[in-house]
């Protein structure tokens, strides 16, 4: 398929691997003539590294059947997290360096989540869009300060740590857009 025609979570093959897209930049040309030029930042699957590379809009790059089975997570093995299928209750692990920054975001019996995999193999996984956890530590508002919003670091149950409104307490919870990692509002 052209790099024209390639979207966010595409899985393409790119240099001996397999790599998820994860952002694309588009470049026009100045004057005529140029091409356009994609620049896509992917992750390699497994693993989860990051590689910027840049596409002609004609480039012919191959994309990957990736199968997404919807799962919720489980329990630890070790280092695993270990996801059961939501329909046929199959368990797959997927390593710390898989999960990767997303571990901050798995809380118990999260559900809503995507295994991905090659093969039958689970090689990456996609959180939902937002996820409820609970501020375990963040300062006091301050009282009598200024009419402006000021942000406050909290610490959530995860061990995650986001930036918060002044007037959000220890022991609510809150809801964090799992894409940029910031407060998206009170979680009911």
């Amino acid at each position: 398929m052209k790099a024209s025609d390639i979207k966010k979570g595409n899985v393409v093959e790119h240099a001996g691997g397999v790599y998820q897209i994860r952002d694309i930049d588009r470049s026009s040309p100045q004057g005529r003539g140029g091409n356009v030029r994609f620049r896509f930042t992917m992750y390699s699957v497994p693993g989860g590294n990051k590689l910027d590379a840049s596409f002609d809009s004609d480039d012919q790059l191959s994309e990957v059947e990736l199968l997404r089975r919807q799962a919720s997570f489980s329990y630890m093995d070790g280092d695993a997290f270990v996801f059961l299928d939501d329909e046929d209750y199959t368990s797959y692990p997927l390593d710390a360096d898989v999960v990767g920054d997303a571990s901050g975001y798995i809380t118990e019996g999260l559900g809503g989540c995507h295994v991905q995999l090659i093969d039958d193999q689970p090689v990456g996984l996609q959180l939902p869009q937002t996820i409820a956890l609970e501020v375990v530590d963040t300062p006091p508002e301050l009282k009598g300060g200024t009419a402006t919003k000021r942000p406050k670091p909290a610490r959530l149950s995860t061990g995650l740590e986001i930036q918060v409104p002044e007037y959000i307490t220890n022991g609510e919870r809150v809801l964090v857009n799992t894409t940029t990692g910031e407060f998206s509002g009170r979680a009911d």
